[in-house]
């Protein structure tokens, strides 16, 4: 009961060694390989654009744009809970929700040159997570085909 098994090691490396794979290899130098740079939007912008691109897991999204649907979605979330203690109404929001959640977190991770399969990472708590917090919060990937070697 005191001792780790061989098991024990085996879940610890797959949770805290696969993730630092993932996190220490750096994205392609080359310019940001998933179309023209995201605009930054007002919060009704952002939300307009949430709904518009539903399932568009392909090109970019700023950080505004992230953050504002993020934001709303967990507003709408709080305001269905408090109106239906039952939960019914939460879970179809949830469902509601879950692919243009996906398909906004891929095309934030996009901006910073990064993979939208990335975002699995979060599952694996708690390295997975705090890596794809970053990413979200990052700076978009410039998009100049020759990087300074000071910037």
């Amino acid at each position: 009961m005191g001792s780790f098994s061989l098991w024990h090691w085996l879940i610890v490396l797959i949770v805290i060694a696969v993730p630092l794979i993932f996190i220490f290899r750096k994205p392609p130098a080359s310019p940001n390989r998933f179309g023209g740079p995201a605009e930054p939007m007002g919060f009704g912008q952002a939300i307009g654009s949430y709904f518009k691109n539903y399932v568009n897991f392909r090109d970019r999204a700023s950080r505004s744009e992230f953050w504002f649907s993020t934001l709303f979605v967990a507003l709408v979330a709080i305001a269905v809970y408090v109106v239906d203690r039952s939960q019914t109404l939460n879970h179809i929001w949830s469902l509601a929700t879950f692919l243009p959640s996906t398909a906004m977190a891929a095309r934030r991770l996009h901006d910073v040159n990064r993979s939208g399969w990335h975002q699995l990472l979060g599952l694996l708590v708690p390295i997975g997570t705090i890596a794809t917090l970053v990413w979200y919060c990052k700076a978009p990937r410039a998009d100049h085909s020759r990087e300074s070697v000071f910037a």
